[in-house]
């Protein structure tokens, strides 16, 4: 109970909201469950590879040895309270790491001491820089085969930022490997005791001492670069303390202008100490950060802000849902303004519509802890919101905000899914709204042709996680259909079309008469729809129904059913009837118009091309490039790593279904590859053939 106590009394100054990121593999879950275990909330370290980490609770995690779902926990270190969410790195996953990013003060980046940046360590970098999170970078894994602390060094200088400074350097490398050299306090950490719990401070080893001291003037002139008053200091040759080196340093951190060096290995308990020190040290507070800015629900334009503290009115983010077999549906939620108090009612400024707050919980991974209320810069989850979805304001009723939302990104790989049984029937649909509401990243729809289910997501893996979950949680059986690339259609020329619904059938007719204009926009512009409409030739009442029956036959392309994009529909003439004219007339004129439209308008199909990176040895180079050739991709750039070739390709998603199978035959199961989408292309002639005619809808448009 002390510590219950200890945890509701810590001044906001000490608290700390920070992710750990990284690419798949680096060994974020493995620092994760050093800190628990050196924090104090686990009394035994739990390894990933033996399925046992205490963050990856989820079955699939475990069986897998990746993380699926962000974990959030809380933790204590040197009377700091520590809120921390352990990422997923696979890029199927990548909107926890973006939705955990949004709620986050700081973040520790972590990278393989081998490896170095991989494909997914850029990706999330963006994803900080976007939310302009402050981090730290952790080099790990140094006690590998081909660990190299400057070669990570180097690639982060080359793909990141060169803004970095080195803290902390290794004491040996790959099997020498046996601690750290401190660059502030000037002394070798030893980790020592069965876990690494005991840390000895001594000199540094004698063979170092030289290397050591000019990092560390390095390190002085870096910092001091960065405050005017310690750069005078520097100049005149004056002594700078420890004390003052840190300080600077902490501030040159969370304005984004230097981003810390730490090393270690987190598997032999080596360094995370000095990381978690320098999490207290370094990363910034909840009120160190600026206000959170809004707007008014009510007016868009109107600017609002609310100050990191207890006393404004409640403003909070909800980041994640979560499906829970005990309590139900749980909300994480992140407190920027006010206090969270159960029992209390919330307005959800994105619905518009009122909340009863439930219980409130603080997560360590799957175990919770009841808490009355949560304050700003808190972090917790909520049992009972009914209608709260991700990226959803809470605040407080009599002074609504509303923050910006997270949105998720357009799933790229569909699979038809259908119950096995019937009694499976009525439980898939539940088990999908459900995961529908975890997840903005993935999809269900009923395809109106065949009735069938269709589930779409971030990839194969996203899809195969979800169907998984389906069976276990939701103990409900389906048949996974093959799985289907999600193609779109744009138009190639501006046309100018009438479209003209007249029915007459006794009594009151219906009469709808539209000029559309369609023409192309730039790559990613969606459906614009505009009005041009002059001298009252339609009444304006019409216009609105015209641009929904756009917007509704914008949903199956004429080409092969996939929804039309980056294409603008102008309405600009027409004619109405002063008795038959209705809504609906006019919404299936202007659907008949876009549609015979594009028809016209030279069609194409857009397929999703994904940036593909495969690490291969080097006497297996001419057979991946070779086959990535065969898949329709086009090789961009090869750089060596260590023995390793480095291939960059970007390949059509179509091309790259079963290629981890046959990336493994080709070199023997020696070579790695990730995978993220990049953006839409148009399809090849031949291969849009193909596709058009494997699928079936009415006439077919000239494809020339």
């Amino acid at each position: 109970m002390a510590e219950q106590d200890q945890f509701a009394t810590v001044p906001m100054e000490r608290v700390r909201n920070f992710g750990i990121i990284a690419h798949i593999d680096a060994g974020k879950t493995t620092v994760t469950e050093r800190v628990l275990f050196y924090t104090g909330i686990t009394h035994k370290i739990g390894e990933v590879h033996k399925g046992e980490a205490v963050m990856d609770w989820m079955e699939q995690e475990q069986e897998r040895g990746i993380t699926i779902t962000a974990a959030a926990t809380t933790a204590f270190w040197k009377d700091h309270r520590l809120n921390l969410i352990d990422t997923p790195g696979h890029v199927d996953f990548t909107v926890e790491v973006e939705r955990s990013l949004r709620v986050l003060d700081g973040a520790v980046v972590v990278f393989d001491g081998v490896a170095g940046v991989e494909p997914q360590s850029e990706t999330v970098w963006r994803q900080a820089d976007k939310y302009q999170v402050p981090r730290l970078c952790f080099i790990n894994k140094l006690d590998r085969t081909g660990a190299s602390f400057s070669g990570v060094v180097d690639s982060i200088h080359e793909r990141l930022t060169k803004d970095t400074v080195i803290i902390t350097l290794p004491i040996g490398e790959e099997d020498t490997f046996e601690g750290i050299i401190d660059l502030i306090d000037s002394q070798a950490w030893y980790f020592e005791g069965e876990r690494g719990e005991i840390v000895k401070k001594k000199d540094i080893p004698a063979e170092l001492a030289a290397q050591a001291k000019v990092a560390r003037e390095q390190m002085v002139e870096v910092i001091a670069g960065t405050d005017d008053g310690l750069t005078e200091k520097f100049l005149n040759g004056e002594a700078i303390s420890n004390e003052e080196l840190v300080a600077v340093l902490r501030k040159a951190v969370i304005r984004g202008a230097l981003t810390p060096i730490f090393c270690g290995s987190a598997l032999k308990n080596k360094g995370v100490q000095r990381l978690l020190d320098a999490v207290v040290e370094l990363l910034p507070a909840p009120n160190d950060l600026p206000p959170v800015e809004g707007t008014d629900p009510d007016d868009e334009e109107k600017k609002l802000s609310r100050k990191p503290s207890a006393d404004e009115p409640l403003a909070a983010l909800v980041f994640k849902i979560a499906s829970d077999p005990f309590v139900g549906q749980i909300a994480f939620f992140r407190v920027y303004s006010g206090k969270m108090t159960a029992g209390s009612y919330v307005l959800n400024s994105s619905t518009g519509k009122q909340e009863r707050v439930g219980r409130i919980l603080r997560m360590h991974a799957n175990n919770r802890e009841e808490v009355p209320e949560i304050s700003a810069g808190g972090i917790g989850a909520l049992v009972g919101l009914k209608q709260s979805t991700t990226g959803d304001t809470l605040c407080d009723p009599d002074n609504p905000i509303l923050l910006e939302r997270i949105i998720g990104q357009d799933p790229v790989i569909s699979v038809a899914v259908e119950p096995r049984t019937k009694a499976d029937q009525e439980k898939m649909g539940e088990a999908l709204k459900v995961l529908q509401a975890e997840d903005p990243t993935f999809r269900v729809k009923t395809d109106e042709e065949t009735a069938q289910t269709i589930m779409s997501g971030m990839g194969e893996l996203h899809l195969e996680i979800l169907t998984d979950r389906m069976k276990r949680e939701f103990n409900v059986e389906v048949n996974v259909g093959k799985p289907q690339v999600a193609y779109k259609e744009t138009i190639r020329d501006t046309v100018e079309v009438e479209g003209k619904y007249i029915k007459q059938s006794g009594g009151r007719g219906q009469y709808g008469h539209v000029w559309l204009r369609l023409e192309p926009l730039e790559p990613g512009g969606g459906i614009e729809f505009a009005d041009e409409v002059k001298g009252g030739n339609i009444p304006h009442e019409y216009i609105g129904p015209i641009g929904k029956g756009v917007q509704e036959a914008a949903q199956n392309g004429v080409l092969a059913g996939f929804p039309v994009v980056d294409t603008k529909a102008t309405v600009f003439d027409g004619s109405y009837h002063d008795v038959d004219s209705s809504e609906i007339a006019f919404k299936i004129a202007g659907s008949m118009a876009f549609r015979e439209g594009v028809k016209r308008a030279k069609p194409v199909l857009l397929e999703p091309i994904m940036s593909v990176e495969v690490t291969t040895p080097e006497n297996h180079m001419g057979d991946v490039v070779g086959d990535l050739n065969s898949r329709r991709g086009r090789v961009d750039n090869i750089e060596d790593r260590v023995k390793l070739k480095i291939i960059s390709a970007q390949v059509p998603l179509g091309e790259m279904f079963g290629y981890a199978t046959a990336l493994r035959s080709l070199t023997s199961g020696r070579a790695v590859y990730s995978m993220e989408f990049d953006h839409y292309a148009q399809v090849p002639k031949n291969v849009q053939e193909e596709i058009v005619g494997s699928t079936t809808t009415e006439e077919k448009p000239d494809l020339e």
